[in-house]
């Protein structure tokens, strides 16, 4: 009986022959979205109360352990927990994550400059004060309204 050397098994592990380019894309670009200023970054919600990680991951083009990395970083991200510790991410903070990723790997910023934009922004979507204090007394004189209806019914 003739003895089996590993060359007769694996005859391409000993090729000695001239080394072959890898096919597909590079290891630089691989798995990233495109970065350039003028390609904005769409991506499709689906309509769903919550969204587990990995498809939270699969929306945004990312890992899942990048997504856990923003939430720790960015305090508007809060998943619900399940009972058995999963995270569920609801539509509004899948949104803010698409935002989050926008900042970093399209506008460039740092983790640091994202989370003071994202304030900023805040700030200037926050209604005036002069705002509230108008709707508070429309509210006061609904509430009004409501009690005279109230008396007539009773």
């Amino acid at each position: 009986m003739k003895r089996r050397s590993p060359r007769d098994e694996h005859p391409s592990l000993f090729d000695m022959g001239p080394p072959v380019p890898a096919q597909g894309p590079s290891r630089r670009s691989q798995g990233r979205p495109s970065t350039r200023k003028g390609s904005p970054l769409r991506v499709e919600i689906p309509n769903k109360t919550y969204f587990r990680i990995g498809e939270v991951s699969k929306i945004l083009g990312v890992e899942p352990y990048v997504v856990r990395y923003w939430e720790s970083e960015f305090k508007t991200v809060k998943p619900v927990r399940t009972r058995s510790d999963q995270r569920l991410y609801r539509k509004k903070d899948l949104e803010e994550l698409l935002v989050i990723k926008n900042l970093l790997y399209q506008d460039r910023f740092t983790i640091a400059g994202a989370k003071k934009k994202l304030s900023e922004q805040k700030k200037d979507e926050r209604p005036a004060a002069d705002t509230r204090t108008e709707d508070k007394a429309r509210l006061l004189k609904i509430k009004e309204r409501l009690r005279e209806i109230k008396k007539l019914i009773d």
